[in-house]
């Protein structure tokens, strides 16, 4: 039912370029989308031969399978992958060893059972600014435009795929600026979400929109979605079913993660065409499953300079060999499967986590010697796991030293409000709950450090 209300909005809604007209080859292409179940998690089970999937944790206290809180239950599986070893059992020893062995080891892993495969030939993107407005954000002047990237849909016309983004640029500025790449909504131009005061009588604190304008530099604003829908009905529309035209994925097809990343890459592709812009003082920023997203697009494409990765949890830079809060179960499951390759079901099912051949410290090792910006919350932000996501920075930290970098400090799990920022992996965790709010001034002195 979603995908025919879904097929319907598309035939009677005006795109920014006007009223789409098809073909009668196009409705017949429609047509048969429309024709095909929309069970595609059904349907990858059947692929793989599974039969059922473990349950996974709810956030219900008082349910069955509510989720793990307690520490002295949290490791069930302590062992990680070996970062710095060859699967033939050698040591890696050199930063030329891992950039020529080691890190292509990981990298085929991470495609074939946890974020998919990209397909070699996705198509090109063809950059439109449809509205540009001047603004103030804070007290500074600001120009901010909306575009479009027109995804080119000739191998199969009836998915359209049109990329959302809004860039907002100082207006002062005679030199190149560095930009933050957010993913997140896409607000009307000139609009921006309302930001409470901590406290009742104290001044609204400054948006993290304005704390980047004041540096100088510009932000922009991915709309992940308009790359890929986040469903799994969703996986035969957006940039995957265009790629497949309009049929289910293969088991080592991409997943949405792999296709927000593709999109920010695309982003990057047109800021290295803007005079305005610094496009090697480029840092992306997400949070909870664009924070997962972020983490895999610093990883796959080494043109960022630097990320905010925060709250990300399980998909992301959670340990996944961790029984506390979101597991690996609840990602295979029909509501987040749509996040990962189709072969990661098979680790909420006939095999176990400590059957996963990676680990989220190597997501995090991939991007190395870059420096990366790990955060969450606290009260109420228990389901990421903080403590599995700072395990994964300290596991990390080997691959930095191979660049002759300290990746992060080697301590105990800090405490709440204590920031570990002089390396190249920082981590704060902040009192406060789901939200990155607490966690950008601290991201932007650190990037602050690298720009400069």
């Amino acid at each position: 039912m979603k995908i025919i209300l879904l097929i319907s909005l598309i035939l009677i809604t005006r795109s920014t370029f006007g009223q789409m007209r098809r073909t009668p080859e196009q409705d017949s292409l429609l047509a048969e989308m429309q024709r095909k179940t929309n069970s595609d998690h059904a349907q990858m089970l059947k692929q793989l031969a599974i039969t059922s999937l473990r349950q996974g944790a709810s956030g219900n206290a008082s349910a069955p399978n509510a989720a793990n809180y307690d520490e002295s239950k949290a490791v069930l599986f302590p062992d990680l992958p070996k970062l710095l070893v060859l699967k033939n059992g050698k040591k890696v020893t050199s930063k030329k060893i891992w950039e020529n062995q080691r890190r292509k080891e990981i990298f085929e892993d991470f495609d074939r059972e946890i974020y998919g495969r990209v397909p070699a030939n996705t198509p090109q993107v063809n950059w439109i600014v449809v509205e540009t407005k001047d603004d103030k954000v804070g007290n500074m002047p600001v120009s901010i435009q909306k575009l479009k990237g027109r995804v080119d849909n000739s191998i199969f016309p009836a998915i359209e795929v049109n990329i959302d983004l809004t860039l907002t640029l100082p207006k002062s500025s005679s030199k190149k600026v560095p930009v933050v790449l957010e993913f997140g909504f896409v607000f009307p131009l000139g609009m921006r979400p309302p930001v409470a005061s901590t406290t009742p009588s104290a001044p609204p604190e400054p948006t993290w929109q304005e704390q980047v304008i004041a540096r100088g530099w510009g932000f922009a604003t991915l709309n992940p979605t308009s790359v890929q829908p986040d469903n799994g009905a969703g996986l035969r529309k957006g940039i995957i079913g265009l790629m497949n035209k309009g049929d289910f994925r293969k088991p080592e097809d991409w997943g949405s993660l792999r296709a927000w990343a593709w999109g920010s890459s695309r982003i990057l592709d047109y800021f290295e065409g803007r005079k305005e812009i610094d496009s090697k003082k480029v840092a992306l920023m997400g949070h909870s499953r664009y924070g997962k997203a972020v983490a895999v697009a610093l990883a796959y494409d080494v043109r960022f300079a630097t990320a905010f990765v925060s709250s990300s949890g399980e998909g992301g830079l959670k340990i996944h060999r961790r029984n506390y809060g979101e597991k690996v179960e609840n990602v295979t499951g029909a509501g987040e499967y749509h996040w990962m390759a189709g072969n990661f079901i098979k680790y909420g099912g006939p095999l176990q986590w400590s059957d996963l051949p990676v680990d989220a410290h190597e997501l995090l090792a991939l991007s190395a010697p870059r420096p990366v910006f790990v955060g969450s919350g606290s009260t109420g932000d228990s389901w990421v796991d903080p403590k599995g996501m700072f395990e994964a920075c300290v596991a990390a930290d080997p691959a930095y030293r191979l660049y002759g970098k300290t990746g992060i400090e080697q301590v105990p799990f800090p405490a709440i409000g204590t920031g570990i920022l002089s390396g190249q992996i920082a981590w704060r965790q902040h009192e406060k709950g789901h939200t990155p709010g607490p966690n950008w001034p601290y991201f932007l002195d650190f990037a602050a450090r690298i720009f400069n």
